[in-house]
């Protein structure tokens, strides 16, 4: 009897075990079907997709072995690895907020606060679908001089072996090409004058863009337009067999704008300017040996070349002094030196003659306060491609000044007044940012300008 009651209860204890893991079973079933649901209602189909591929991806690369792995080092054969500099300014562009590892500083002459990559933290960058992990690696290496150390860095790119292809052929150069437009962004321009025989070099802090100079806006327009078509055009000036270089005449009163649009195009362009007085140049071999040190992408200018005698008097070249024989210069015999002189003739030589090809992607500049001063050789075709009149001020590039000087947007009631006298006098724009500056409420400053133009007017009229 026992023995039955211990069967029964077994059995029954058997069933309840049973019962309720079939329970649990529907239970699991049924909170798993919930959750699906709610991540179908909350969850868009394309991020659904997205996440499993990247959980895919994950797991694959760590599992395939099929990695590869390529070590770019700081140096290579004792010199610097641009590729390794390239990766250096190209993959803190890719940091989000995400990283936890980051270096972070700022540099005198960087604008921004500097981020860089720490070695305990692996970059991931992306390129036509393919992913890459970067990591930083840091190391110092001992020389055998006591005390004497040297940083041998290096990042190891990783990624799967079926990109080697498009990662050799098309991500590398990528890397290379963004960091030269990245240089090219944050280049300091710089300015280059003529002391000695050498040029002496200082960074442009000239402050002028298109976006400041009181220009009339179809003109500024048509020479940042020109400036474009040049840059683009190397294959079309290499096609028909002329230099890689534009030539600019600038001209007009003193006071126009000549050197602020200088240094305008100096600023949009990232080009550095030269700055050649033609005064400290003695001889025709003078002149090529300083062009023949100016870098590309640069602009030569000449400033006020209508005041220089030497340019004026063809068939007398200037002699130029004595100088000492230690000069790196000083190649030629003194007595040739000084009977050879400098002459038009050979600035034209540089201009579009054998010694024009000396370097590419450069503009001339020339500036004059009298253009019908200027000898016509200088301004024959394919010598001054442009010629720009910077006249006196009138309605719109008043408009501008009053922007930049009062942050004066909308209308104003003097606004008309004032455009009205200017279009009957002859007054510059420098004098008028002058009248600007002397007060800094638009009413007042306005109220002062008007009043300073109509004395203008009446004074010209009495002229007359």
């Amino acid at each position: 009897m026992r023995s039955s009651y211990e069967g029964l209860f077994s059995s029954f204890t058997t069933f309840r075990s049973a019962s309720s893991w079939f329970e649990l079973y529907a239970a699991f079933s049924t909170f798993m079907m919930l959750f699906r649901t709610a991540i179908n209602d909350l969850i868009p189909r394309q991020a659904q997709s997205f996440i499993v591929s990247k959980l895919k991806d994950l797991f694959s690369d760590r599992q395939s072995g099929n990695l590869v792995t390529l070590q770019i080092h700081q140096y290579w054969d004792g010199q610097r690895n641009l590729l390794f500099h390239a990766a250096k300014e190209y993959l803190p562009e890719r940091i989000t907020h995400t990283y936890k590892a980051l270096k972070v500083g700022k540099l005198e002459k960087h604008k921004k606060v500097v981020l860089a990559i720490d070695e305990k933290q692996e970059v991931v960058d992306e390129f036509e679908g393919i992913k890459l992990n970067w990591k930083l690696t840091e190391s110092v290496k001992e020389q055998d001089r006591k005390y004497d150390k040297v940083t041998d860095n290096s990042f190891v790119l990783s990624f799967d072996e079926k990109h080697r292809e498009i990662v050799m052929s098309k991500y590398i150069p990528h890397v290379l090409r963004t960091h030269e437009a990245m240089k090219a962004e944050q280049r300091i321009v710089k300015i280059y004058s003529l002391s000695s025989r050498q040029w002496k070099k200082s960074d442009l802090t000239h402050p002028a863009t298109f976006d400041t100079l009181a220009l009339d806006p179809e003109l500024k327009q048509s020479i940042i337009g020109d400036l474009n078509r040049f840059l683009k055009r190397k294959e079309l000036y290499k096609k028909v067999g002329k230099p890689w270089k534009r030539g600019y005449l600038l001209y007009g009163p003193p006071g126009t704008g000549k050197s602020s649009l200088i240094a305008a195009m100096a600023n949009y362009l990232k080009f550095d300017i030269y700055d050649l007085e033609l005064t400290r140049v003695y001889s025709n071999s003078d002149l090529m040996r300083a062009m023949s040190d100016t870098s590309n992408r640069s602009i030569i200018v000449i400033e006020d070349i209508d005041c220089n005698k030497e340019v004026h008097a063809r068939s007398k070249p200037s002699k130029g002094p004595d100088f000492d024989s230690d000069s790196e210069f000083d190649t030629i015999p003194k007595i040739a030196k000084v009977s050879e002189g400098f002459t038009l003739s050979g600035l034209l030589n540089y201009m579009d003659g054998l010694w024009s090809s000396c370097g590419e992607e450069r503009i001339i500049v020339f500036t004059t306060n009298h253009v019908e001063k200027i000898d016509p050789a200088l301004l024959r075709a394919g010598r001054m491609d442009m010629h720009i009149n910077l006249s006196f001020c009138k309605a719109k590039a008043f408009r501008i000044l009053a922007s930049n000087y009062l942050d004066l947007q909308g209308p104003h009631p003097l606004l008309e007044q004032i455009e009205e006298v200017l279009e009957k006098i002859e007054v510059t724009p420098a004098i008028v940012a002058e009248q600007l500056l002397r007060n800094e409420d638009p009413d007042v400053a306005l109220e002062q300008v008007l009043n300073f133009l109509k004395e203008k007017q009446t004074e010209s009229n009495e002229q007359k």
